[in-house]
């Protein structure tokens, strides 16, 4: 049988984070942040959380990574009073490229029309 525990999970660490930063968390570094996805490891451990900026700055990707790392700890207290986890599972946050990848393949496909 199947154990989704882990993919549960990380809808509702995704969904409280969400609200955490738009809520709680202060640093105008993480305001333009928003999350999309998070994976949980099988023991609920570790979740990675994928975010994605509206801004393709290097600079700016640089400056709401750092935001990110000095809230974890507050990101982190907040979801463990919000989840009723045995234990708060560690939070890694990592710049989600798909949203980039995508947008990559459809100029290439635009440019693929365009040449018709």
């Amino acid at each position: 049988m199947a154990n989704y525990r882990d993919r549960r999970v990380g809808q509702e660490i995704l969904k409280e984070v969400n609200a955490i930063l738009r809520k709680k968390v202060r640093d105008p570094r993480v305001q333009e942040v928003t999350i999309t996805d998070v994976r949980v490891t099988g023991d609920l451990q570790q979740a990675t959380i994928y975010y994605s900026l509206l801004s393709d700055l290097a600079s700016d990707q640089q400056k709401a990574q750092q935001g990110l790392d000095k809230a974890t700890g507050l990101i982190r207290r907040e979801l463990g009073h919000a989840l009723s986890l045995y234990k708060t599972p560690e939070l890694i946050f990592e710049l989600d490229e798909s949203v980039k990848y995508g947008n990559h393949i459809d100029d290439l496909i635009r440019k693929l029309n365009t040449q018709d």
